[in-house]
């Protein structure tokens, strides 16, 4: 299985060559999804892949848990073990909704420093979630489980494309 697994990947990043994404500026607007049910949302997220980014690197088994906070927002506790010495790394923070969606929302580790937090795709049953930023420089696939069905990725990687990014960016941190 496993095998299998790892040609399907593979393959799936191969025929992302085949894309070519234009500038950003040249892109449509990024589209979230049409409503998000934040007590449905809440709760633990694993990261199935993601963007490089300079705050990850080097994080492996990357995890999410958001928490509604007694004022409304929702607390952000991020971990990923170390990818030399396997020690924990956290990162808590705080993010706020800012569009009746639920969809587009604001996320800070540090104030006053803040960034986008762009929820554009969604499982019918929450089971997995992709989050962006406009600009499409950050990207994040999150799953309820730590890895998703060969066929549930490659929906998600089709519609990351029809969405502008581009999947041959992306970075698979799941366990395999």
């Amino acid at each position: 299985m496993r095998v299998i697994a790892a040609i399907f990947f593979l393959s799936l990043l191969a025929s992302c060559a085949f894309y070519s994404t234009p500038p950003t500026s040249q892109l449509p607007p990024l589209k979230t999804v049409a409503q998000v049910e934040l007590s449905r949302y809440l709760g633990l997220w694993y990261e199935i892949g993601r963007y490089a980014n300079s705050f990850q690197k080097g994080c492996l088994e990357s995890t999410a848990v958001y928490s509604i906070r007694p004022d409304g927002d929702i607390d952000v506790l991020n971990s990923c073990r170390n990818e030399g010495d396997g020690r924990l790394r956290e990162a808590h923070g705080r993010a706020w909704v800012v569009d009746t969606s639920n969809a587009r929302l604001k996320v800070s580790f540090f104030w006053p420093f803040r960034g986008d937090y762009w929820i554009i795709d969604l499982g019918q049953n929450y089971e997995y979630a992709v989050v962006g930023t406009p600009d499409r420089k950050f990207l994040w696939i999150l799953s309820r489980t730590p890895q998703l069905s060969p066929e549930t990725l490659a929906g998600i990687m089709q519609h990351i494309e029809i969405q502008g990014f581009n999947c041959e960016h992306l970075l698979f941190t799941a366990r395999r």
